[in-house]
């Protein structure tokens, strides 16, 4: 069973010859999940066979452009795909209000139903749970409502008097947009893999608190004071055209750091 994540993409607002804006696949228990919809999420969704017909939840974690503006593209294709599933999609409540006028002009004729979530980013609570999967809000700090999301894989296991007891496996946690802040530490704690934003280096660190983002220190300093198992980092300034310089930065502070790039699948 795959338990993985895949970028779809890793940059900042602005596309690079290398990078669009941000979006990832997670898969746990079988099951899909779209993390936030940056503008040519659906292009590598197809250039890497993903089937959208296993898709049914999609989680936005602010509404900024570069986290959502390839959401109604990915909508309309589905229309167009005469998809008949529900898709449920997980936002701040300003979405549905933004999406509807495009949808009623575009694909008002679609055979689906579009189940708007409204979710409060400055909470911290339970959005999605069925028998194996649950994912969880992870208030962060940036310039509007913005949160992460903590994925979390749950099995059920038999003990040797024939008892049942739900024991979470994986955890995987998104941290988009944010300024350095240790409130997520206690959210986090522990889990397997972590994504945190890394727009700047440390040498624009001044930037990077005035447009509250992060560095790749800060997030290698957020995985090891979580103990994660692993730190994936992203959302690279398109100003950095060298990525590594990234990981040379984070590494030192949390060896256990990689790249995010787009096509990579990494397990969880």
């Amino acid at each position: 069973m795959n338990n993985t994540v895949t970028i779809l993409g890793c940059g900042s607002a602005k596309p690079t010859k290398t990078t669009s804006p941000s979006g990832q696949l997670v898969e746990l228990h079988d099951k899909l999940f779209l993390v936030d919809c940056g503008e040519g999420v659906l292009l590598t969704m197809q250039r890497l066979g993903i089937r959208t017909g296993r898709l049914y939840n999609i989680f936005i974690s602010h509404l900024h452009g570069d986290h959502c503006f390839g959401l109604m593209g990915l909508l309309t294709t589905l229309a167009m795909l005469k998809r008949t599933q529900p898709m449920h999609i997980y936002a701040h409540p300003d979405l549905p209000r933004l999406l509807q006028p495009l949808l009623e002009y575009h694909c008002a004729d679609r055979q689906y139903d579009i189940i708007f979530h409204p979710i409060n980013p400055r909470k911290h609570e339970v959005i999605f749970e069925d028998r194996n999967v649950s994912v969880e809000t992870v208030p962060l700090k940036h310039g509007v409502p913005t949160c992460g999301f903590l994925f979390k894989e749950t099995r059920r296991v038999m003990h040797e008097d024939g008892s049942f007891e739900h024991v979470t496996t994986k955890r995987y946690a998104y941290c988009s947009d944010t300024q350095y802040s240790e409130k997520i530490i206690p959210i986090i704690e522990g889990v397997s893999t972590l994504y945190h934003e890394s727009t700047y280096l440390q040498d624009n660190v001044a930037r990077s608190k005035e447009v509250m983002h992060s560095t790749a220190s800060d997030a290698a300093t957020i995985a090891s004071k979580a103990h994660a198992g692993k730190l994936i980092i992203g959302h690279y300034s398109a100003r950095v055209e060298d990525h590594s310089l990234f990981l040379e930065e984070a590494k030192p502070i949390f060896d256990n750091t990689f790249l995010a790039e787009e096509n990579l699948v990494f397990e969880l």
